[in-house]
């Protein structure tokens, strides 16, 4: 999977804007067809698939990376060092 790491604190973005930036960046590289696999908000500590981490406590890499990973995500955009984090297919 390719990683697309961008550092945007000073556009002040939220999780819902960071989604829509992701989203239009993997449209653009991967084609319309895209499908978001995974993602990950450090801030709440929320992930989806939901409990995909449950069976990584202690692990470096979250539950929600290695899903995408497992089910052929082709890009990963990743917001201010990993504050958010959308895995696309």
């Amino acid at each position: 999977m390719k990683s697309l790491h961008l550092d945007a604190s000073e556009l002040g973005l939220d999780f819902n804007a960071a989604l829509k930036l992701a989203t239009a960046i993997a449209e653009h590289r991967l084609g319309d067809t895209t499908m978001l696999l995974s993602w990950y908000d450090r801030e709440r500590d929320v992930e989806s698939p939901a409990g995909v981490s449950e069976c990584h406590e202690g692990c470096a890499t979250r539950g929600s990376w290695d899903y995408a990973l497992n089910r052929g995500a082709r890009l990963a955009v990743s917001f201010d060092a990993g504050r958010f984090y959308f895995c696309f297919l």
